[in-house]
């Protein structure tokens, strides 16, 4: 494997920024060297220099929340297709959800998954395991080594994943050896308030309805009980995509993340759009849990930063366009996010609302944290080089030519952003080189110390 020189960059890592060389050898971070010390690099044995002057270097975004569509739903997405698009992003490890066809609620089918990443994925992957109310044995047999965690979705959900047996939660809580990742929605008060909207709105419900039907009080009272059921068990619980102000009521900012039985995700859509979003672009903007309130996008960034929320991931969905560019019944919830996440979050900070410490804190170092991911989501000697270089001094725009979804679209077309990922490295192979990339090498399964 080659040895590769990132030299002048500037490095974000664990709340702190410093200009630095970073030597990579056999996949891993072998040494940051001080600009000072420069004698310590023999250049002889470099196979490949980047100079990185005047860009940031990051490690590796992991995105603990993604919908890559394969196998079953590929028309609309694959692994090959949305880990390329990740790359480009910087996402350099994925977790992928279950709700594939046919759904991933056995091992023996989420190995499945696993052997196809292994011969696609460009980025380093995960697959959760699917939770249904008859399904508590393949629950009990997870490897929480080898397997990032088991989902459960408390709202509505594709094929037969909706937990709704209250027998089940429980033993799902009291039993599961790995991390428990919840959707959160109340499906009865969903439920109520569709009916009312079809009574008032007949067959045209606008998309401005969304964030009504799919309620604030849909969301409290489905994490209220997640929250409620893992205190009870001393369960490892992880809350998906949180939406409004209320929720944060619900979370502890005083343990540190390492110790938190707790934790939680927002994700980017969340942190971007606020319930504006739905007259402006449609249906562009229907997903689950739904964008809220201006308001409540404020409280999201403030507990981004007060730290009662943990992670930040993409929940990246896509949908052709045929399926979303439909009247509001029949547009599918879901938007793809993974390319352009952290462009988004980076913007944040042109706005002060974040740093780019935290920005690293929340996208790289805490999912790893987290999930207790092996050797990975920070720049530290010893560690896998999974980095992103980001040019912060160009602006460019979202549009349909450089899209690299399969769907062909996204939310944010038409948004100038201010940071460009140039060269993203997976277990130190330099995968993607300003729009061109090198496909020789494939992900890795990812690995927890658990």
């Amino acid at each position: 494997m080659a040895k590769t020189l990132i030299k002048n960059g500037t490095l974000i890592s664990e709340n702190h920024k410093q200009k630095a060389h970073l030597l990579i050898n056999n996949g891993i971070i072998e040494k940051i060297i001080a600009l000072d010390n420069e004698n310590e690099i023999e250049l002889r044995a470099i196979d490949q220099v980047i100079d990185a002057e005047g860009k940031l270097v990051i490690p590796g975004i992991i995105d603990d929340q993604v919908h890559f569509r394969e196998p079953g739903l590929t028309h609309k997405a694959d692994i090959y297709s949305e880990s390329r698009a990740a790359i480009a992003g910087g996402v350099t490890s994925f977790m992928d959800l279950p709700n594939v066809k046919p759904p991933s609620t056995t091992i023996g089918l989420l190995e499945e998954r696993f052997q196809i990443a292994s011969q696609k994925s460009l980025a380093n992957y995960s697959f959760y395991l699917g939770t249904t109310n008859d399904n508590l044995q393949e629950i009990q047999k997870v490897n929480p080594q080898t397997i990032c965690g088991v989902k459960v979705f408390m709202g509505s959900s594709t094929g037969n994943m909706l937990v709704d047996n209250p027998k089940t939660l429980e033993g799902i809580f009291e039993t599961s050896p790995v991390l428990i990742a919840t959707h959160c929605e109340d499906e009865s008060t969903i439920r109520q308030n569709l009916e009312k909207a079809k009574h008032y709105y007949g067959e045209y419900i606008p998309f401005s309805q969304h964030p009504v039907i799919r309620s604030a009080d849909a969301c409290y009272l489905s994490s209220s009980l997640a929250v409620a059921l893992a205190k009870k068990h001393g369960s490892r619980l992880h809350v998906y995509h949180l939406t409004t102000a209320k929720e944060m009521d619900l979370f502890d900012n005083t343990i540190p993340l390492e110790k938190k039985r707790i934790t939680t995700e927002v994700c980017a859509h969340h942190l971007w759009f606020d319930d504006s979003a739905y007259q402006k672009i449609g249906s562009w903007a229907k997903c689950n849990p739904a964008i809220k309130t201006a308001a409540d996008r404020k409280a999201l960034v403030e507990a981004l930063n007060n730290g009662k929320l943990d992670v930040v991931a993409t929940d990246h969905a896509p949908h052709t366009l045929q399926e979303k560019d439909n009247r509001y019944l029949q547009a599918p919830s879901g938007l793809p996010m993974v390319q352009h996440a952290f462009n988004v979050l980076y913007e944040l900070f042109l706005r002060n609302e974040i740093s780019l410490e935290k920005i690293v804190e929340k996208m790289c170092h805490n999912p790893a944290i987290a999930f207790n991911i092996k050797k990975r989501g920070f720049l530290r000697e010893g560690y896998h080089a999974d980095i992103a270089i980001i040019d912060n001094t160009t602006e460019w725009e979202v549009n349909f030519s450089n899209i690299l979804y399969k769907c062909g679209w996204s939310p944010l077309e038409g948004q100038k952003f201010h940071s460009k990922v140039t060269h993203t490295f997976v277990n130190g192979h330099l995968v993607y080189e300003n729009g061109v990339f090198h496909e020789e090498h494939k992900g890795k399964r990812l690995t927890f110390n658990r």
